[in-house]
């Protein structure tokens, strides 16, 4: 015979409309309680209608997690996988499920947000990105549906709840860094300029450059893909000039692989020809060699309190907008040395 709510309400010690409340994750109700109704229900092996139930609360009980463009290149980043876990961790808890975009192109990722929408599939958005004048953005903004933004908004930022990392001054520091061992000749590499996180350490690295007086050619500020391919790209460029630099910073891990394989090649070593700086502190930043100083994000953090804020909104649609700043710490290892000209 099925378990019913009576069945739970029993062995639970509430009344049946508690058990219901519990179901719906009616905030009135204590934690206590529901810990205790939910382990009679998982003792029973008791398992509620969610389709009925979420018709009746006009909810989902499941976020839409969005990529930057297309989802086969994002996923090549250690960044989204972990980014991912963070959220996954924190939807599980509160029994909500993913659904991630898949879309190959910006087209393809716009309306696949459009059918998450309007076909009530999510109660909430989570952009992985934050873009200048992304119609994504626009989009939602256009139809007051809760979401919230890894990164920081290009706009409205007081109007849009979003998790960040203080990038500007995380690159500042890193590049400081380089300055304060030496280096003279100090180039960027890092992602396209349409993403705030690319600006904003770019701005953080330009703003010590110029604090320090050394030279900023626009040579040694290089935008390519988030991609160990752009690593690859940007030493070809950089170390083809009459001036190449002594000190790098790399805006991401991934990108600092490639850096670090195509240097090899072209004959010249870690760190006593070039010095490098990093963003993320992926796990491969530990095994490279030699092992990155790169800045730890606390990537999985990003997502579990991304997930925490979009729950929190799409629970109450006048929650007010929150700016959440994740601490970094720099993970100082063995790709940088004292230069001497």
């Amino acid at each position: 015979m099925a378990v019913t709510i009576k069945d739970v309400a029993k062995k639970a010690g509430v009344a049946p409309s508690t058990v219901s409340r519990v179901i719906a994750d009616n905030p009135r109700i204590s934690l206590d309680t529901k810990k205790r109704v939910r382990k009679a229900m998982k003792d029973l092996g008791y398992h509620p209608n969610i389709n009925a139930r979420n018709l009746a609360v006009r909810s989902s009980q499941a976020i839409g997690v969005i990529m930057p463009s297309s989802a086969d290149k994002a996923l090549q980043n250690p960044f989204f996988p972990e980014v991912l876990r963070g959220i996954g961790s924190f939807a599980h808890e509160t029994e909500y499920s993913l659904y991630v975009s898949t879309g190959g192109n910006d087209k393809e990722v716009y309306e696949e947000v459009q059918r998450m929408v309007y076909g009530n599939r999510v109660d909430g958005i989570i952009l992985l990105y934050s873009r200048i004048a992304d119609p994504v953005q626009k989009f939602l903004t256009d139809n007051k549906f809760p979401f919230v933004i890894v990164g920081k908004p290009s706009e409205q930022e007081s109007e849009i709840t979003y998790v960040d990392n203080d990038n500007f001054k995380a690159s500042k520091d890193l590049t400081n860094h380089l300055i304060d061992i030496g280096h003279r000749h100090i180039a960027f590499i890092g992602g396209s300029t349409e993403l705030t996180v690319t600006v904003d350490r770019l701005n953080g690295y330009k703003s010590a450059i110029r604090e320090a007086n050394l030279p900023l050619p626009m040579e040694y500020m290089i935008h390519t893909e988030f991609l160990k391919s752009g690593g690859r790209d940007a030493v070809e460029q950089l170390f083809a000039l009459d001036q190449p630099p002594t000190g790098l910073v790399v805006a991401d891990d991934l990108m600092t692989l490639g850096v670090i394989n195509t240097l090899e090649e072209i004959g010249l070593s870690c760190p006593e020809d070039v010095s490098l700086t990093s963003f993320n502190n992926l796990y491969l930043s530990e095994i490279t060699t030699p092992p990155l100083t790169t800045v730890d994000i606390q990537i999985y953090k990003l997502g579990v309190q991304s997930a925490r804020c979009l729950i929190e909104k799409a629970k109450n649609k006048d929650e007010p907008a929150k700016r959440i700043i994740v601490p970094y710490e720099i993970k100082f290892r063995q790709s940088t040395r004292t230069f001497s000209e």
